[in-house]
């Protein structure tokens, strides 16, 4: 693929690196990057060769948020039901990790709150700046900054609109590993390769109960967990990683 395109995929054994790619612009989210982001989402999810996905931005930062330009002249970057960014109301099925260098600002770090984890270089700024401008961050940063951080360090950053260092994201739970300038890719690689080993069918189901939990009422959390990892304790695979386990070898996964 181009380096001329918005977004830029590349595999690595199981993992699916996704890179905005308008550094010129700050890697701002208009209607084709929003479009290749949706794509390379569908991509990961399509393909059982494809475990984890890696979402990152090219040049000096993660992103910037919404192109004003662009949404100016009438563009709107949102795509189907993934929303803003192609990503912020659907993300993948499979789990899905956000790797920070310089910046996530705005709509970028609602990008990188839709992902499951956060991987943050040091000195690297978070914020939601939109109060500054009399606007709402209301591309889900106000759904998943207080699922993430304290209620009260949620509103802070909303109201204020000040950004943090990734060092105190990291203290207050929102970055989930610090890497130094320069390695946040490599640190995320790194965490999804991890994950990347274990059995494809397990990975999902645990996204999905872990997303869907916090709707179901309490009487109902074995039923409706039930339904979703019943089929995988009866899989195939979770048939090899018990044999595996005992012939202490490593599993040979199928996704079925």
């Amino acid at each position: 693929m181009a380096d001329t395109e918005p977004v830029l995929t590349q595999r690595r054994d199981g993992v699916l690196l996704v890179t905005l790619n308008r550094p010129g612009a700050r890697n701002a989210v208009n209607l084709s990057l929003a479009e290749g982001v949706a794509a390379a989402l569908d991509e990961l999810d399509a393909d059982d060769a494809l475990s984890v996905g890696v979402l990152t931005g090219a040049g000096k930062g993660f992103c910037a948020g919404m192109d004003l330009k662009a949404f100016v002249m009438g563009e709107r970057p949102w795509v189907g039901d993934r929303g803003f960014a192609g990503i912020v109301q659907r993300a993948s099925r499979k789990p899905l990790i956000a790797a920070i260098e310089g910046f996530a600002v705005a709509g970028g770090l609602e990008i990188a709150l839709a992902c499951d984890l956060i991987v943050a270089a040091r000195g690297a700024k978070l914020g939601v700046p939109e109060t500054k401008r009399s606007l709402v961050a209301a591309g889900g940063a106000l759904l998943r900054l207080p699922q993430r951080v304290p209620y009260g360090t949620a509103m802070e950053l909303a109201l204020t609109g000040e950004p943090i260092t990734a060092e105190r994201a990291a203290q207050v739970g929102l970055v989930d590993r610090l890497a130094e300038p320069g390695g946040a890719v490599d640190t995320a690689i790194e965490l999804a390769m991890a994950i990347a080993a274990n059995g494809p069918l397990a990975l999902v189901a645990t996204k999905q109960v872990l997303q869907s939990q916090r709707d179901w009422p309490a009487e109902e959390f074995w039923t409706r967990q039930g339904e979703i990892t019943g089929p995988v304790f009866a899989s195939q695979d979770a048939r090899e990683g018990a044999v595996a386990f005992t012939e202490k070898r490593e599993p040979r996964w199928q996704g079925r």
